[in-house]
């Protein structure tokens, strides 16, 4: 039996350049974890099934999940004569721009290489894993990242200055596909300047991180779901130090040096929305 966490991921950073030839958008963006996390059991089986366990009625358990796609690749590329059950404890809000599928589906080609003694090289399963999602090698992985091409071409950065991160995710659900089918490449936007971002990473300055997060994918959901811009408001207004949408979203994040900060966030969002978590930023 293996154990493995899939953490949560926020977007400092999200830019996206041109559409590719496939279809698919050239993006620039950092990204690292929170702790905030799913868990997975991988068990041995005595005939060849995946069996996907997971008590959540929005989550399918069948080839529709990415945790499932992973199983099923590590199975077929490597000759894996065993089944695996996954046993799936949700505990990230579902389509929600924070990774939780592709962080499932990283923790199973974590768990797949350790459980079947495979030895392969978290890079090896990160190329392997860009085969069915673009956030998935990031995930792989679990650092702070800049991430290029898709999101499949890494590059590695120290962890991010320690600070405090509250997630409100409010009861909508966004379609990553329709905000990508909105934005418009030529409307002119503020800079993301992923440059500032990855200096003050690398040297640890907290104050200037701050100021050169960015999401060009903020402005278009925004439109689509005005509740977004209140959230961030709310958190602005309680004293968080920045506030920004991760990913494609609808989840807001908070950062905030102190606790009592933090504390005085969630307090704020309480009568705003249900799901709201205070954790702290890992990388």
């Amino acid at each position: 039996m293996i154990y493995e966490n899939a953490p949560a991921k926020i977007n400092l950073t999200l830019d996206t350049l041109f559409k590719r030839s496939d279809g698919y958008h050239e993006v620039e963006m950092i990204m690292t974890t929170v702790d905030l996390y799913d868990r997975l059991t991988l068990e041995k089986r005595k005939d060849k099934r995946i069996v996907l366990k997971i008590e959540h009625r929005y989550v399918p358990n069948d080839h529709r999940n990415l945790a499932y796609k992973a199983a099923q690749l590590m199975m077929e590329r490597y000759d894996i004569k065993q089944g695996v059950t996954i046993t799936l404890d949700k505990t990230i809000p579902i389509a929600a721009g924070l990774a939780g599928g592709s962080s499932d589906a990283a923790a199973t080609f974590r768990g797949m290489n350790r459980l079947f003694n495979l030895g392969l090289s978290l890079d090896t399963l990160a190329e392997l894993s860009s085969e069915i999602g673009s956030d998935i090698p990031f995930c792989v992985h679990g650092k702070t990242t800049l991430c290029k091409g898709r999101g499949e071409i890494l590059e590695h950065l120290p962890k991010p200055p320690a600070c405090w991160v509250v997630l409100a995710k409010p009861e909508i659900s966004v379609s990553t596909q329709e905000v990508y089918g909105a934005l418009d490449l030529t409307a002119p936007y503020d800079v993301i300047d992923n440059t500032r971002c990855k200096a003050a990473i690398e040297t640890g300055d907290y104050q200037e991180m701050i100021q050169s997060l960015g999401n060009r994918l903020e402005p278009v959901t925004i439109e689509m779901h005005p509740v977004i811009q209140m959230l961030k408001d709310t958190m602005m207004k309680a004293g968080a130090d920045a506030a920004m949408m991760s990913g494609s979203g609808p989840t807001v994040y908070g950062l905030a040096a102190k606790e009592r900060q933090a504390k005085g966030i969630v307090n704020a969002l309480k009568g705003c929305c249900k799901e709201v978590y205070m954790v702290r930023m890992l990388g």
